[in-house]
């Protein structure tokens, strides 16, 4: 890590941050000429910043705060180590950090933890998950009292439509994209293609597959980071807000893996298009932990406007091939490529949770050698008897509350934290006006 900072002397100031709860970064600017202390010794900040609200205010009823006199977690960088932050001014360097305990031990309240213990079970059973990541955001004029899409560089011109793989639309916002696909080669993040959505601006970027699923959380956790920022110099927003406009569709963050054993065998690859009894057993835990689980795949109030019928979200609890009216969808292709796409969350999610949730429920499933109920055909949002998922942010915390299934493979700790952090935002949410909420999501999440 010293050796990257060498090779970059025009770096004068760090930042380092951890992911909280809510995929916020929470850390401190520090002078690159001190930099070495914070790789050798880490710094210092309270276990309750990892647990703040949306706001970043401390959670009330936490016993993380005052309970436990507001005590420090220790933050060590993260294997990941240096790299630019290409949407700064001035040369500046990121170091992911994460919290330990003072006796060395990881806090069970960092996402990123959480995830790293799913995969030490996967580890376990001798089963790497190879993960690849779709995000879709929205670029956005927000200058004025209502939203809108930037008038393209080029042009001068707003297109006031949803250009669903347009190459217009992408040519409009070359020089963004030109410069975010400079910025992800800088922090080594792996962008593969893009394409335009069908929202109003809305773009996607897919992440390419990672036999890492630390690192692929990483990548689409710095992912998000950059867009925001990018954005920003270049005149406009970026937002990964589940839903913006409400005549459009959402942004989704849609997650395909597969498992591979110790001799690089894909585990869900039969030879043929319907994959393996483990492709099953798998597909069965990650339905049998949607309903309990979506308070992470929809952590805010907007969130939900995102998951209603016939807006390119799925609503019931259902998988399907080749199927993108399920929630689970099994693609097409080689079978030595045979994976599962797990399609219920939103672009605002923390993609650590998240991905701790969707391999943690399909672990889960495979220990207890589950069976699913039969894949769909056709549109499932016409088939009344399938099982739905919460349509309101006050049930997604209710069914988390209350769920048998998600302790087995996410820390109560961390559960609780969660749920006492959601309850006082619905709370407080309550009492802004829908504009207000527009803005708070606008660039939080």
């Amino acid at each position: 890590m010293k050796d990257w900072l060498r090779k970059h002397p025009d770096v004068r100031t760090i930042r380092v941050a951890a992911v909280d709860l809510n995929g916020q970064a929470r850390g401190k600017r520090i002078p690159a000429r001190f930099a070495e202390n914070v790789v050798k010794n880490g710094t210092r900040f309270p276990f309750s910043v990892l647990n703040l609200d949306i706001w970043g205010e401390d959670i009330d009823e936490s016993p993380l705060v005052f309970e436990q006199g507001d005590q420090d977690g220790v933050l060590k960088p993260t294997e990941r180590g240096f790299m630019p932050m290409p949407w700064l001014e001035a040369p500046t360097a990121l170091l992911p950090i994460w919290m330990f305990r003072e006796n060395g031990t990881p806090y069970e309240g960092d996402p990123r933890h959480a995830l790293r213990a799913v995969v030490e079970k996967f580890k376990e059973r001798g089963l790497t998950p190879v993960v690849a990541m779709e995000l879709e955001f929205f670029l956005i004029d927000d200058s004025g009292k209502t939203l809108q899409v930037p008038p393209s560089p080029r042009s001068g011109k707003r297109r006031k439509a949803a250009e669903t793989l347009s190459i217009r639309a992408l040519d409009a916002f070359d020089s963004f994209f030109t410069d975010l696909y400079d910025a992800c080669e800088a922090m080594d993040i792996p962008a593969d293609t893009t394409t335009s959505e069908t929202g109003l601006g809305q773009f996607e970027v897919n992440l390419m597959h990672c036999d890492d699923p630390l690192r692929a959380a990483d990548d689409a956790w710095l992912f998000k980071m950059l867009v925001k920022g990018l954005a920003r110099r270049h005149g406009f927003a970026a937002s990964f807000m589940a839903k913006p406009y409400p005549e459009y569709s959402g942004s989704g963050l849609h997650t395909h893996f597969s498992l591979v054993d110790e001799d690089g065998r894909n585990v869900f690859d039969s030879g043929g298009p319907k994959g393996t009894a483990t492709l099953r057993s798998a597909v069965a835990g990650c339905l049998n932990a949607m309903h309990d689980s979506t308070l992470i795949f929809a952590p805010h109030q907007n969130s939900y406007e995102r998951l209603v019928p016939g807006k390119h979200a799925p609503t019931a609890i259902c998988w399907g091939y080749e199927n993108r009216t399920s929630a689970i969808r099994i693609p097409a292709g080689n079978p030595s490529a045979r994976r599962i796409e797990h399609r219920v969350a939103g672009g605002d999610v923390n993609p650590y949770l998240m991905l701790a949730a969707i391999l943690g429920a399909a672990l889960d499933g495979i220990t207890q050698a589950m069976e699913p109920p039969p894949p769909i055909t056709g549109n499932a949002y016409a088939m009344e008897d399938l099982p739905q998922i919460p349509d309101t942010w006050e049930g997604a915390i209710e069914a988390l509350e209350h769920s048998t299934t998600v302790p087995r493979f996410l820390h109560p700790e961390l559960i609780k934290n969660l749920i006492q952090t959601k309850r006082q935002e619905l709370h407080y949410i309550g009492e802004l006006s829908e504009s207000e909420r527009v803005e708070l999501y606008l660039d939080t999440v």
